[in-house]
């Protein structure tokens, strides 16, 4: 069964130590299926890992680098809806890609529903498989410029203290440094210098950075008051 028509490409890598080459994983309890589909990845300059069943790929720990799935539909023990259900709760991050023997419209709508990126039908072109993964990979690179990008703002945070947390939050509010020192009690000299440390500790250029560093964190930027 010829499922992909493959061109082989070479790509230079980093060392595994340090790799970052994104990655793609397949579950197919199908041999020939993850073979062919092995060979098309890791030619088109990504790490292919394949799995004969849904369990083997959730014991995997998750992958920090750009990553995303591939399901056969039909599997046994765990489908690939069931799978694409636990993978909603378990790892967000990671997109899906879905391929089926046949063509199925009230699954491949769910799948769909479900968040899938593409719902693929054997056999299907190289250029078909390739696209969803690009545009699958693109999606998980985003999610994780993101992740990093919002650990960076809660470590920020946390190395605040508690009169730095307050005088952040109100001066995300819109209150002037004197109106901050008259909620506060203290002066406005006071404020100017916590805030200063405020913006210092959160890598903010500017108080619209700081309101927006506030509102991802979920803390309010208008006076409850």
């Amino acid at each position: 069964m010829n499922l992909v028509t493959t061109t082989y490409r070479t790509h230079s890598r980093p060392s595994r130590a340090e790799d970052t080459t994104p990655i793609v994983f397949l579950v197919d309890d199908d041999a020939l299926v993850r073979d062919s589909l092995d060979v098309l990845i890791q030619t088109a300059g990504w790490r292919a890992r394949t799995f004969a069943s849904a369990q083997e790929f959730l014991d995997r720990p998750r992958a920090m680098v750009p990553s995303c799935l591939i399901i056969d539909v039909a599997m046994s023990n765990l489908d690939g809806l069931d799978l694409q259900q636990r993978m909603a709760v378990e790892r967000p991050d990671l997109p899906v890609i879905f391929i089926s023997d046949c063509c199925d419209v009230r699954v491949s709508v769910q799948a769909m529903k479900g968040g899938a990126i593409d719902f693929l039908t054997k056999p299907f072109a190289d250029e078909a498989i390739e696209g969803a993964i690009r545009h699958a990979l693109d999606r998980s690179r985003r999610v994780l410029e993101h992740e990093a990008k919002m650990k960076t703002v809660r470590d920020s945070y946390a190395s605040l203290t508690p009169r730095e947390r307050e005088v952040m939050t109100l001066v995300a509010s819109g209150l002037l440094n004197k109106q901050v020192g008259g909620e506060l009690g203290i002066s406005e000299i006071t404020v100017k210098a916590h805030r200063g440390q405020v913006m210092r500790k959160m890598k903010a250029d500017s108080l619209p950075a700081l309101v927006n560093m506030v509102a991802s964190l979920g803390l309010p930027t208008a006076l409850s008051w």
